[in-house]
């Protein structure tokens, strides 16, 4: 197993704060943009029925490319959170390692 830099660890979390944090910016708002579009749809549809327009609505093409943004946010936005948690682990694998190594440094003295 390599060496953990636990500075190298931390500086990409600290880089990659900035994209999560925008990731996760984009995946809220097109969760509540979808609320905004299903209305909007559904007021444009001439059907008297409320069912009826929210049928039009969700199987409008402008709907299914937002869901379809949506989960691609939410892909970004998963990825670069695992990406922090893995980086989150090292630094902990590295902490273990460093006290076993100091206790170990206590016994052999």
């Amino acid at each position: 197993m390599s060496e953990i830099d636990p500075n190298r660890v931390v500086d990409f979390m600290v880089s990659n704060a900035v994209k999560f944090a925008q990731a996760k910016a984009n995946r809220v708002y097109l969760e509540e943009f979808r609320k905004s579009k299903k209305a909007l749809l559904m007021a444009e549809c001439t059907e008297k029925a409320a069912n009826a327009r929210e049928q039009y609505a969700y199987s409008h093409p402008e709907y299914i490319q937002l869901l379809e943004g949506l989960r691609e946010a939410v892909q970004v936005e998963e990825e670069l959170r695992w990406r922090q948690v893995a980086a989150q682990l090292r630094v902990e694998v590295w902490r273990s390692r460093e006290a076993s190594n100091r206790a170990q440094d206590r016994v052999t003295r």
